[in-house]
């Protein structure tokens, strides 16, 4: 935040809402608002974890609404009542810290509490977030919807960058997640309908599933390409391609229409 001056003879400068914050702001938004998900296998000695991010997708009646986003198979491959969502607390003499709670993903009998896109591997449900957490939600305008990636000129070759926990790991004791970047590897990327998700060019370890992909002016693309205006979430990772046993180190995102979808079901199970 920048204090502003004028002297009585100068022009006011354009309101703070209209100055672009720097790209790291940007990015650090969507860090604040991806989360570690896990569950302890019947081992008690391994966990399954995945990534969440959240999105501010207020109920149709206007009610503000905090949504987790995450892939399909993340959730449904942790078969107990509660997993685990990894919260972070800022501490008042400083610093952060580690505050997981439970998360309920499955009713009595069974049935999953999140809501499934019909065809893709992607999942959405309510959360109630503590406030800090509510409020860096991700603006569902920053979703991407079917003709963001050709009127942003995003082809081969562009960087994207990815949020998750690889293995497990996150990027210190406070459980925030690890930043990575991978280039664009597929080619075409529209029309969605015919293309439903494409690569990226990065390795991708269990952990990742469900991060986010998406773009800030942090991230390159190529001279003389269409540089978007605002951030944009282009997608989720959902798996890797790994023909066999023999990984490639490439990732595939579905893109963030789905989530949109997703979300619009949600919508239509409300009360």
């Amino acid at each position: 935040m920048f204090d502003l001056q004028l002297t009585p003879d100068s022009e006011p400068d354009p309101p703070a809402a209209a100055v672009a914050p720097p790209a790291w702001d940007l990015t650090v938004g969507l860090i604040s608002a991806t989360v570690q998900l896990d569950q302890r296998n019947g081992d008690a000695a391994t966990r399954r974890v995945g990534t969440g991010f959240l999105i501010d997708a207020p109920r149709p009646d206007g009610q503000p609404r905090t949504v987790l986003v995450t892939a399909h198979h993340v959730l449904d491959g942790m078969p107990a009542p509660d997993a685990r969502i990894g919260w972070r607390v800022e501490r008042l003499e400083g610093g952060w810290r580690f505050a997981p709670e439970p998360l309920r993903i499955r009713e009595e009998d069974g049935d999953p509490v999140w809501t499934r896109h019909p065809e893709r591997d992607i999942a959405v449900m309510e959360v109630s977030a503590p406030p800090a957490f509510a409020r860096a939600a991700i603006p569902l305008g920053w979703l991407a919807d079917a003709n963001t990636l050709d009127a942003w000129q995003v082809g081969p070759g562009d960087e994207l960058l990815t949020l998750g926990f690889p293995r497990g790991y996150s990027s210190n004791t406070a459980g925030f997640p690890i930043l990575r970047t991978g280039r664009v590897a597929s080619w075409p990327l529209t029309p969605i309908d015919a293309f439903p998700v494409f690569l990226l060019d990065f390795p991708v370890f269990p952990g990742n599933s469900g991060g986010p992909v998406f773009w800030t002016p942090a991230a390159r693309k190529l001279p003389g390409s269409v540089q978007p205006e605002h951030p944009f979430i282009a997608g989720v990772l959902v798996s890797e391609v790994r023909p066999g046993d023999e990984p490639l180190g490439l990732g595939i995102v579905a893109h963030a229409v789905y989530v949109r979808e997703a979300i619009a079901l949600l919508d239509a199970a409300s009360p």
